[in-house]
C-alpha cells in the first residue's frame, strides 16, 4: 500500500487541465505516479513534461529506451515501471517478454546486440557505481553520437530517480479497470 494515498483527480476540478493531458498521454486514465505527485501540482505537472521529453522527444530509439527502463525496473525492483512497460510498452517496440526477463541477468543473455549490451552496461553502472569508468563509456562512442549520449544518460538519470521514487513512496502498481 503506498505510504502517501493518491489523489482522486476526479475530486479536484483545479486539476482538471493537467489530468487530461495525463489521461491523453497514459492510455486514458491518471496513473498511480501522477494521482501521488498531485499532492504537488507544480512537481507532478514538470515530472510529467520531463518524463515524457526523456522519453518522446529524443533519437534513442524505442526499443534501446524499453530495454533500459525495463533493466532498471529489475535492478530497482520496481513492481511498477516493470507493470507499466512488460508487456506493452516495451512489446509495441519489439522487445520481447523473454528479452524483457533475460534483463534481470541480461550478461548471461545472447538476446542482446552490442550497441544494447553497450547500453547496458553504462545503465548498471550510472545505477551502481554513480561514477562510470572510462572502460564502461568508451564502448558507447561506439554506438552513439554525442547527443544520444546526453539523451541516453538522461534517460538513466530520469528512470533511476522515478523508480526510487515509486520505491520509497510504494506506490502500487496500475490495477486493470
Amino acid at each position: 500500500m503506498a505510504r502517501i494515498p493518491l489523489i482522486d483527480p476526479d475530486r479536484r476540478p483545479e486539476l482538471a487541465e493537467f489530468t487530461r493531458r495525463v489521461s491523453s498521454r497514459r492510455r486514458g486514465r491518471v496513473i498511480n505516479v501522477y494521482r501521488m505527485l498531485l499532492h504537488c501540482p507544480p512537481l507532478a505537472e514538470s515530472w510529467f513534461e520531463h518524463i515524457n521529453r526523456v522519453r518522446w522527444d529524443t533519437t534513442i530509439d524505442g526499443k534501446l529506451r524499453e530495454i533500459v527502463i525495463v533493466r532498471l525496473a529489475h535492478l530497482t525492483g520496481s513492481a511498477y515501471v516493470l507493470g507499466q512497460h512488460v508487456p506493452e510498452l516495451a512489446g509495441a517496440e519489439d522487445v520481447s517478454p523473454e528479452a524483457c526477463a533475460a534483463l534481470q541477468n541480461w550478461r548471461s543473455s545472447e538476446l542482446f546486440d552490442a550497441r544494447e549490451r553497450a547500453a547496458l552496461a553504462y545503465a548498471d553502472s550510472m545505477f551502481r557505481d554513480v561514477v562510470v569508468p572510462d572502460e564502461v563509456f568508451e564502448p558507447l562512442r561506439a554506438c552513439f553520437d554525442e547527443r544520444q549520449l546526453v539523451e541516453l544518460t538522461v534517460l538513466i538519470g530520469a528512470y533511476v530517480a522515478h523508480t526510487r521514487v515509486l520505491q520509497a513512496l510504494e506506490v502500487d502498481p496500475e490495477t486493470a479497470d
